[in-house]
């Protein structure tokens, strides 16, 4: 879920070790919802690598680091995500690519692309908009970047046109020409870089450089439209989302959202998208109530995980019986009076939706909050269950059947474990791997499990120290051996 105290939401600070949030609404959840927060630096596969305008970058965890975002790990939102995207993928022709949407920590409207791998979008974009079709129009958007090589374009248009006393300027503003969050429109690039920009040799080309990022835009415009009519969506969420940062424009740099300057609105722009998505067959069709309906459960787990409970009380009153309202209500009641104050409204939840695996992982995560891992192994089995997987409730249920200390789990724990890290390559589900094999007896096996774990967290010397201690103990050439081998020989990119 979302990580509050110690349970689904998982947070990693500086040095990228797991820190347990207490029952606090400040953190974020474990099993439910998981925030990441990468770490200083990494290494290896997470080494920083150009892309986007000549912006320092490399894997979702490296780009947090560089620019202190925190990532928010949810299976429901997750699937809601995919759910929107797959299909905007499908049509742009990169549904074979397994690109990912990734969710920001960042209360500001924002979405944006640093590579072809990824999709970033803010906590702030989720909750500000409010139906499905708004969210799917920002993915169209984002996702016209990402078909467009727009990025290897201004890569291109660097290497062709600029002098390298101009990219060392643009790399202090790369973030913003790139998409990223920090963002910018030309007034707002001119004031950041100053007199020598506006006046230097430099002008020429950068003003270049805006010029072809504007035409990018438009492109992604279109392009965007092109995906929704091609998978019969409307673009009217697109057009009210950019039609409502157009307005922006007048206020000051301070009061816009990232968005709105990391994608200027002109007027001519807005009037061209306006025809085109008006010209679709499509424009006036609604979202079908049931993705409306987990749209809002998914805007209410925000708020109950994220928000004070005083905040979310006032969002989500008494008198709003509705099933988000009740869900976000529930959240809040746990993080203010713990489990005796959210058990029966958890309960009610499931009692109303036996069949929605988010209220049992939820039950899970509150009862592994609590210190009651033995009794959160049923509800977290549920959820699995009626999920139909998902590798994040898969790492929940074993920490709980390990922090139960039973023996009976161990091995049930391993085999989660090991189905999880096929698709989901954590420290965390590494690490409890390497208890899990502790446990067992398997030193040499928990030993390449931490050494695992520490190479996720680009933690290179101890991940090729434990590998070393591993291997020792391993037949030379099997597969466990050549796993540690594979660590032991890995080289970082310069």
């Amino acid at each position: 879920m979302i990580a509050r105290k110690d349970m689904k939401f998982r947070i990693f600070r500086q040095s990228n070790r797991e820190i347990r949030p207490s029952v606090r609404k400040s953190s974020i959840s474990a099993s439910t919802l998981n925030v990441t927060n990468a770490g200083k630096k990494r290494s290896g596969a997470y080494r920083a690598s150009v892309l986007g305008l000549a912006l320092l970058t490399a894997l979702p965890s490296a780009t947090a680091s560089a620019q202190g975002i925190s990532f928010i790990r949810d299976t429901e939102i997750e699937n809601l995500m995919n759910d929107y995207a797959r299909p905007i993928f499908r049509a742009a022709g990169l549904g074979s690519q397994r690109i990912k949407v990734r969710i920001v920590r960042q209360s500001s409207f924002n979405a944006f692309v640093l590579d072809g791998r990824n999709v970033f979008m803010n906590t702030g974009t989720l909750v500000k908009s409010e139906t499905p079709n708004q969210v799917i129009g920002v993915i169209a958007h984002e996702t016209g970047h990402i078909a467009g090589g727009h990025l290897a374009g201004i890569r291109a248009k660097i290497k062709r046109d600029a002098t390298r006393n101009l990219l060392m300027k643009i790399l202090g503003i790369g973030a913003i020409i790139g998409g990223a969050s920090a963002g910018g429109d030309t007034r707002d690039i001119a004031g950041g870089i100053g007199k020598s920009i506006l006046y230097g040799s430099d002008t020429v080309s950068l003003m270049s450089l805006l010029s072809y990022r504007r035409a990018q835009e438009s492109a992604a415009d279109q392009a965007g439209i092109s995906y929704l009519n091609a998978t019969r969506q409307s673009a009217f969420g697109m057009l009210e989302t950019f039609e409502y940062f157009a307005q922006q424009e007048y206020f000051s740099g301070r009061f816009k959202d990232p968005y709105v300057r990391s994608h200027p609105m002109p007027h001519n722009r807005i009037a061209q998208l306006r025809q085109l998505a008006e010209l679709s067959p499509y424009f006036t069709k609604k979202d079908p109530a049931s993705l409306q309906l987990r749209h809002d459960l998914m805007r209410a787990k925000l708020a109950g995980f994220l928000d004070k409970p005083r905040a979310v009380f006032n969002a989500y009153p008494k008198s709003d019986h509705t099933l988000p309202a009740r869900y976000a209500r529930a959240i809040a009641y746990f993080f203010q009076g713990g489990m005796r104050s959210a058990a029966p409204r958890v309960e009610a939840l499931i009692k109303d939706r036996p069949d929605y695996p988010y209220f049992w992982e939820l039950k899970g995560d509150f009862l592994f909050r609590s210190g009651r891992p033995n009794e959160a192994i049923g509800p977290l089995k549920k959820a699995l269950a009626l999920a139909k997987g998902g590798s994040l409730i898969r790492v929940r249920l074993a920490q709980a059947m390990l922090a139960s200390n039973k023996k009976r789990y161990v091995e049930p724990a391993i085999k989660y474990l090991r189905k999880a890290l096929v698709d989901e390559k954590s420290s965390l589900g590494y690490r409890q791997l390497a208890s899990a094999y502790f446990k067992k007896g398997a030193q040499s096996q928990a030993y390449l499990a931490s050494a695992q774990a520490y190479f996720q967290e680009g933690k290179l010397k101890d991940a090729q120290r434990l590998a070393r201690r591993a291997q020792a103990q391993f037949q030379t050439g099997t597969p466990l051996w050549i796993k540690a081998d594979d660590i032991i020989n890995f080289k970082p990119q310069t």
